[in-house]
C-alpha cells in the first residue's frame, strides 16, 4: 500500500527534544515501513526516517530564528501534497483541519487523525461545515464535543518497544515532563511533592507564550529546595529521566487528548498518578499502571501507594495496549477500510 503522512512542520519527525504530534507520527511512519508499506513522509528537512522523505522547509520552524512567518511553508506543504495525491492510496493528515477545504476537493483516499483537544467553541462551526471529512480519534474522551465530527476510528498511541528500557531499581524521586503551562500544572506536581517531603524532578520546557505565566507563577516554586529544574530534555535523556523516577506525576487541569508521557513512564515500568480528565481514566489501568486522582491530597496518597505496584505489571501492560506495532495494525486496518470504500473503523484499541 502507498501512504502519505503528512506532518505539522512546527517540530522536525521525530522531535529533537519536546513534541508529541510529531514524535507520533514518527512511530507510527517506521513501523509502516518496517511492515512493508510505501510511505512518503511529508515534513521539515530535518527529520530522520527510513520512509520517503518530502522536505517542505529545511528544519522545524520552532527551531528556525530566522522564520517569521509560520503559515507560508505550510501552504507550500499544501500545495506539495495536493500535486503528489494521486501516487497514494491513502494520505493521513496529522495537521488538523487545515487540510480540509483542499483535500475535500482533491478526490483521494484521506483520513485525518486530531492530535488535539476538541472543545474550543470554533471548532463546531468548523465540524458542522466539513461533516463528511473522515477523523480519528486518539481517545473516546476526546471525541465528546464533536459529536457532529465523522469519526472513522479511535486508535491509542504507540511506542516502539525497545524505545525505553525496563527499569526495575529506581531512584528516590518524582518526576514531572511536559511544558511549563496553565493546563499542565507543574504547581500541582510541586504541591504533591512538598506533602510527601520528596524530591522532584522537572523536565519541561517553556515556549514563548508561557513566559509569562512562568514568571508569575511557576518561578517562585522552583526555588524550594525540594525541585529540581533540568529544562528541555531529548529522547536520549528521557529513559532514564522517567525510569528511575519512583512515580511519574501528570497532574493536568484540561481535557487531556491522550497524554503520551503517561505510556513513556509505563514504558519504564514508572506508574503514574494523574488527575481524572479527558482521557486519563483510558489511558490509566487502575491499581496496575498507576492511579486517577481528583484532588491534591488524594493525589499524594495516590503516589504514595504507586510507588509500591509492580512495575514489570506496569511494562507488561504497556506492551499489551500501547505498542507502536499495535498503533500501525490499527491504523492498516483503517486504510484498508478506506481503500475498499467500506466505512466504518476500529475500535478503540484495548
Amino acid at each position: 500500500m502507498r501512504i502519505a503522512q503528512v506532518a505539522p512542520l512546527f517540530e522536525s519527525v521525530p522531535p529533537h527534544t519536546y513534541g508529541g504530534t510529531e514524535r507520533v507520527v514518527s512511530y507510527l511512519t517506521e513501523e509502516l515501513v518496517r511492515g512493508g508499506a510505501d510511505v512518503t513522509l511529508f515534513a521539515s528537512g530535518d527529520s530522520r526516517t527510513r520512509a520517503e522523505l518530502d522536505p517542505i522547509c529545511a528544519r522545524a520552524l520552532r527551531l528556525d530564528p530566522e522564520c517569521r512567518d509560520s503559515l507560508a511553508p505550510t501552504i507550500r506543504l499544501l500545495e506539495r501534497v495536493a500535486r503528489r495525491a494521486h501516487e497514494f492510496d491513502v494520505v493521513h493528515f496529522h495537521i488538523d483541519y487545515l487540510h480540509f477545504p483542499l483535500s475535500r476537493r482533491l478526490g483521494v483516499k484521506q483520513l485525518t487523525t486530531l492530535h488535539g483537544r476538541l472543545d474550543t467553541r470554533e471548532l463546531q462551526a468548523v465540524f458542522d461545515e466539513f461533516a463528511d471529512m473522515p477523523v480519528v480519534s486518539i481517545s473516546l474522551a476526546q471525541r465528546r464535543p464533536l459529536a457532529q465530527a465523522r469519526f472513522i476510528g479511535n486508535v491509542y498511541h504507540g511506542l516502539p518497544l525497545d524505545l525505553y528500557r525496563f527499569e526495575p531499581e529506581p531512584d528516590d524521586y518524582l518526576a514531572f515532563i511536559g511544558r511549563v503551562s496553565p493546563e499542565k500544572r507543574v504547581d500541582r506536581a510541586v504541591a504533591i511533592a512538598r506533602r510527601l517531603g520528596m524530591r522532584l524532578r522537572v523536565a519541561a520546557k517553556i515556549d514563548r507564550h508561557d513566559r509569562e505565566y512562568y514568571e508569575r507563577e511557576v518561578a517562585g516554586l522552583f526555588a524550594d529546595p525540594l525541585v529540581e529544574y533540568v529544562g528541555e530534555i531529548g529522547e536520549d535523556d528521557k529513559g532514564a529521566f522517567l525510569g528511575k523516577a519512583r512515580c511519574l506525576l501528570f497532574p493536568v487541569d484540561w481535557p487531556e487528548p491522550f497524554g503520551l508521557a503517561m505510556i513513556e513512564a509505563m514504558a519504564c515500568g514508572t506508574p503514574v498518578v494523574a488527575f481524572r480528565c479527558g482521557s486519563i481514566p483510558e489511558v490509566l489501568d487502575e491499581g496496575v499502571t498507576g492511579y486517577c486522582v481528583d484532588s491534591l491530597e488524594a493525589a499524594a496518597a495516590a503516589a504514595a501507594r504507586a510507588m509500591t505496584l509492580d512495575r514489570r505489571r506496569c511494562r507488561e501492560r504497556f506492551e499489551r495496549r500501547f505498542s507502536a506495532e499495535r498503533m500501525a495494525r490499527d491504523y492498516m486496518r483503517l486504510y484498508g477500510a478506506i481503500v475498499e470504500d467500506r466505512g466504518g473503523g476500529v475500535a478503540a484499541s484495548p
